[in-house]
């Protein structure tokens, strides 16, 4: 029995061995990371405390985030690593979630030794489909996922320490419930998706642990108020959050009716993805108009009524199937699309809390069978091996899909790739791919999608921008500027683009012009390094290398790991008289980017100046 929980670890370890490969994406991995000096400078702290970035206050897991920074600096083997290492531990940790829980199920009345194989099997088979299933493998193999897994970990942190809390004691143990508040806030600093679990632990005193038939309604209730406390304060930073830094829909282009539609499809689509975890795409995402005579919406709030009406009626029969049901829609309410509406219809990544029932589900099937069916021995062992076999073949199926679903998140030419196939209608899919391929040098390819995205929506500020430094990279300065021009009349304060502008106009010498973007970019965003090392080549080309050398200083400070801003920091301080404060910056350059010959040759000139 002890080894059971090592073995369902090293399982799932096994099943997301393929994310260990894997890189920073384009999907929001480039902003959280490799443009933002923020999580891996001196402020770090400060910042993490602080950022409402993409509308998450997150304080936790950008922490987590800077911890590794701090051990592995920028390779994504070690974020990868993490997140697995997280999502494991989590299947473990609900491994005695679940065994608690089917205890609490079963028959009181049935043979100890056999409970216990029943219930240990049942909380592995459980930890196994929610550790292995495929729907795991966005917020796991996906480093900005971790919010997803890290608010997980302390969600099931702090249901286990409520269990305990509730094990044979009433009133509940103050100790245990002090925990379990304590876990809770740690999971809403780590990603708001955990708001509601004080009511789904008021859901697990109804069933499956019948507390309710020993204590009174208030009397739980009561035990809930200062979790419910913590939750209420967790909504208002969240809401400041989503309002402070989050581009939300906004109300008057979708109605009450389109709203109500696409939360019953999150709440119909996410079971049916448990059960068929097919064609699982990055990106499904949210289109223009909402119109009910599409089937998926059409039929979402009818469909959402008559299971939850089935389950109403079956609850004395079968009420574990009421009880996952309810538990799904309680953890999907803080990013049903009823409350916030964004380019995602309704991605995997949110099925990470609500999966846990439907998990928990298929792992009861198995105290079923050793504990409650009336079959002979000899037929019991029959369908005991039967189901032995079953666990395996399935536990291997899952792990087999998953494996290939992981792989799609390695690159963002993977990752958009499969988007594309699976929705060649999807604008931010072809913008998106259209980056990858410009990253990868493949500029025709890029700008082909990038138009390809304008056209699918016109007034796509990403897609346009996406478009004009591909144009840049190929030369055609005066399309570039045309774009970046088209990005700001869409999108006024975009940093990206001013700097892009800018750096279109230096390149044809009109330095004035430029200087004044460059500026109105750092306004923008006053901790962008590349604003300020831009701005400062502008400085210099046009002789004020007084000025430049602040500038340079500026990004250097900001982004201690840009070999650009490092390197030019260098050329400024030897050409100021100062060659040797240049030489560390040389150094701090080739350091962060050991291919970068430019550098290398400068610190070698510099060396020989010196007489080094």
């Amino acid at each position: 029995m002890a080894l059971i929980p090592v073995a369902v670890a090293l399982l799932t370890i096994a099943g997301f061995i393929p994310a260990l490969s894997g890189s920073f994406l384009n999907w929001d991995d480039n902003v959280n990371f490799q443009e933002n000096p923020t999580f891996r400078g001196s402020g770090r702290i400060w910042g993490a405390l602080t950022s409402t970035l993409f509308g998450h206050y997150i304080p936790v897991t950008r922490l987590s985030w800077s911890l590794n920074y701090a051990l592995g600096g920028m390779n994504p083997w070690g974020y990868h690593l993490v997140n697995v290492l997280l999502h494991a531990g989590n299947a473990v940790l609900f491994y005695f979630v679940a065994r608690r829980l089917l205890a609490a199920a079963v028959d009181r009345g049935a043979q100890a030794a056999r409970t216990r194989l029943g219930l240990s099997v049942g909380g592995a088979v459980a930890a196994l489909v929610f550790g292995l299933h495929p729907l795991r493998a966005e917020p796991v193999a996906w480093i900005t996922g971790r919010a997803d897994v890290l608010c997980g970990t302390f969600v099931l942190a702090a249901t286990w320490a409520y269990l305990r809390a509730v094990d044979g004691a009433e009133p509940a143990r103050p100790r245990w419930l002090a925990a379990t508040g304590v876990g809770l806030a740690a999971a809403i600093l780590s990603k708001g998706a955990a708001l509601p679990l004080p009511v789904a632990l008021l859901l697990l005193d109804v069933y499956p642990l019948r507390r309710l038939t020993g204590v009174a309604a208030w009397t739980l209730l009561r035990e809930k108020i200062p979790l419910l406390l913590v939750s209420l304060m967790g909504s208002v930073v969240v809401i400041y959050a989503v309002r402070h830094g989050a581009l939300l829909t906004r109300s008057e282009e979708y109605g009450l009716a389109a709203r109500v539609a696409v939360a019953a499809y999150s709440f119909c689509g996410y079971p049916l993805r448990f059960v068929w975890p097919v064609a699982l795409s990055p990106l499904y995402e949210m289109p223009a108009r909402i119109h009910l005579s599409e089937p998926r919406f059409g039929l979402a709030v009818p469909g959402f009524l008559l299971v939850s009406a089935i389950l109403i009626f079956l609850r004395r029969r079968w009420p574990a199937g009421l009880a996952v049901w309810a538990f799904s829609v309680i953890m999907l309410a803080p990013t049903s699309l009823a409350l916030r509406l964004g380019a995602d219809l309704a991605p995997d990544r949110y099925s990470y809390l609500s999966g846990l029932g439907f998990a928990l589900l298929v792992g009861a099937a198995v105290p079923v069978v050793f504990v409650g069916a009336r079959v002979p021995q000899l037929d019991r062992r029959v369908l005991s091996a039967g189901l032995g076999v079953l666990i395996v073949a399935s536990t291997v199926a899952l792990a087999l899909v998953t494996w290939g679903q992981v792989q799609i998140w390695r690159d963002d030419e993977s990752l958009w790739s499969r988007a594309i196939r699976l929705d060649p209608e999807s604008p931010s899919a072809a913008s998106n791919l259209g980056s990858a391929l410009r990253a990868r040098g493949r500029l025709d390819e890029a700008v082909q999608y990038s138009e390809r995205a304008i056209r699918l929506k016109p007034d796509f500020p990403e897609a346009r921008l996406n478009l004009a430094l591909a144009r840049a990279q190929q030369g055609r300065s005066a399309d570039a500027e045309r774009q970046f021009r088209r990005v700001l009349e869409l999108k006024p304060r975009s940093g990206p683009a001013h700097v892009g502008l800018a750096s279109a106009l230096e390149g044809q010498g009109r330095l004035d012009e430029a200087l004044a973007h460059f500026r109105e970019a750092i306004d923008i965003e006053p901790r962008s390094s590349g604003a300020h090392n831009g701005l400062g080549v502008a400085l210099a080309r046009s002789g004020r290398i007084e000025d430049a050398l602040g500038e340079f200083a500026e990004a250097a400070r900001l982004d201690p790991g840009s070999a650009q801003a490092q390197n030019n920091l260098g050329l400024a301080l030897v050409q100021t008289g100062k060659p040797a404060e240049a030489v560390g910056h040389f150094e701090a350059a080739v350091r962060a980017e050991p291919g970068f010959h430019q550098a290398r040759d400068n610190l070698a000139r510099t060396l020989r100046l010196l007489g080094r």
